[in-house]
């Protein structure tokens, strides 16, 4: 089968027969709806037409506003088919936010559920999709063929998670995107093609995890096992039971399942060969953690921020084995530096490669401080090895002073998570009249361990800097989550508020 071509995004549909599995969309109740690669052609095409119809010219913005489901990427592909630039948007998401997302993004028109569309009626035109007869009852009888769009033009606007303050439009274009699905073919691309793979998310749609992925099975031609909503067990059952292959998920999601000791013990993983990590850091113990519930499966951390994309990082051109850690090695036709670090092997990641971003939406401060000279500022700090991989070391404005010392919370994160009782740890800096700042570490335990604050506190002493180590430990049942399945900082940075020396 050859790789799809197209000028458009939403065109990037492998050639498989019309009745070959597309999609396969679990409910929470364990309910089954399957989508053909023939069905996405034809339904897609008619939304595409639909909106067309409905007066929506080419470059018009239109807002997904809902949960997973197969009506969300069949809008999505319409919507790019028809020249027009989706705007996903978390359901998470405060009122106040979706509201600015709208406006900045200057949406036109939205599709998603119907309690959000409700939200909303009277200001914008609205289509909800999770009533599916109403839906399809809404489609034009005729489906439009994809429009050509030229290399510049935007395929999708995603938001930023807003993390450090309002969320910021990331305008991604229809060849930046293209030539990132060429690139993929390295990263499980061409296995996906050669075997048909059936390949599980949970992850929320409205985020670049889920998102780009769903556009890598699609052209590549594998089956996509999409759960509506996320929940440890079934996610687990979902793998097992429709033989699934390749497993994808933010690492707190995977945390989360492996704290499901009886669930994954009496379930046959053996069919997992691939397991994918990303949007989040990754530490040594859950990689432990995963390789027990999928024996059988090669364990990979990957890397990609909504600006770059994620074709940044690959195999070593000289076929070296990945360690347990690394991201990779840079891709043959992406350049990346370190800058700013105590030596070379460290700093600041700068990328520049085929999918950068041109800029964010009405920003043109934060474009000028992130993009400098076409590269990209991460602001992830990084390490390299001798070897030319890569390793995630913390986020650089996570990083605080603690009497006079630099600490990088992932590293701490790292050391608490190397005890055998921690199954998740998260740190953050808390005010301190003699060191300005010190860590505070809010920890969850694996099932049925046990160990003391102050015997954790030692653990960290004894092997890691002595300013590193956390001055408070809070043990918590779960670690909040975001909209996009990440843990939750500015939600622990809440928790942390409360705590003085």
């Amino acid at each position: 089968m050859s790789f799809p071509q197209h000028s458009n995004l939403g065109g990037m549909i492998a050639a498989r027969p019309d009745d070959h599995t597309w999609l396969v969309e679990i409910t929470p109740g364990g309910g089954e709806r399957r989508f053909s690669y023939g069905e996405l052609r034809e339904l897609s095409g008619r939304v595409a037409q639909t909106l067309h119809d409905r007066g929506l010219a080419p470059g018009a913005r239109v807002a997904l506003l809902g949960g997973n489901r197969a009506e969300y990427l069949l809008s999505y592909y319409g919507i790019m088919q028809a020249g027009m630039c989706p705007v996903p948007i978390g359901v998470k998401l405060p009122t106040e936010t979706v509201e600015h997302i709208l406006a900045d993004a200057a949406v036109e028109f939205l599709i998603g559920d119907a309690a959000q569309c409700l939200k909303f009626e009277g200001r914008l035109p609205t289509w909800a999709f999770d009533q599916p007869e109403s839906w399809r009852a809404a489609l034009a009888p005729q489906a439009m063929a994809p429009v050509p769009c030229a290399p510049g033009a935007f395929a999708t606007i995603l938001y930023t998670s807003g993390s450090t303050g309002v969320p910021k439009g990331v305008p991604l274009t229809h060849g930046g995107y293209i030539w990132t699905l060429q690139q993929v073919v390295v990263n499980g691309g061409s296995f996906m093609q050669e075997t048909a793979a059936r390949v599980l998310t949970a992850a929320p749609l409205s985020h670049m995890n889920a998102l780009f992925l769903a556009k890598t099975v699609t052209t590549y031609g594998a089956t996509l096992v999409l759960l509506t909503h996320f929940n440890a067990r079934a996610y687990l059952q979902a793998a097992a039971h429709q033989q699934c292959a390749i497993v994808t998920a933010v690492p707190t999601m995977l945390a989360l399942c492996a704290r499901e000791t009886d669930t994954w013990q009496s379930l046959d993983l053996s069919v997992v060969v691939n397991v994918a990590m990303g949007s989040a850091p990754v530490t040594d113990a859950l990689f432990e953690q995963v390789a027990q519930m999928f024996p059988n499966a090669q364990v990979q951390n990957g890397w990609g921020t909504t600006e770059t994309g994620p074709a940044v990082f690959g195999p070593h051109p000289h076929g070296k084995p990945r360690p347990r850690l690394a991201l990779g090695y840079p891709l043959p036709d992406v350049e990346v530096k370190l800058a700013g670090g105590a030596h070379p092997d460290e700093g600041e990641l700068w990328v520049r490669n085929g999918a950068i971003m041109p800029g964010y939406l009405n920003r043109p401060e934060d474009t000028a401080l992130r993009l400098v000279d076409g590269w990209y500022r991460t602001g992830d700090v990084m390490r390299r090895d001798a070897d030319g991989f890569y390793y995630f070391v913390s986020r650089a404005d996570d990083m605080f002073v603690c009497g006079g010392e630099n600490i990088y919370p992932g590293e701490v994160e790292t050391l608490l998570e190397r005890h055998p009782a921690v199954a998740q740890a998260a740190v953050v800096p808390v005010p301190d009249e003699l060191k300005g700042e010190v860590p505070a570490a809010f920890v969850v335990l694996r099932p049925a361990a046990e160990i003391s604050a102050e015997a954790l506190k030692q653990y960290a002493l004894e092997r890691g800097p002595v300013y590193a180590h956390p001055r408070f430990i809070r043990f918590v049942n779960q670690l909040p989550l975001s909209a996009a399945n990440k843990i939750d900082r500015q939600q622990i940075r809440q928790w942390a508020s409360d705590l003085r020396r």
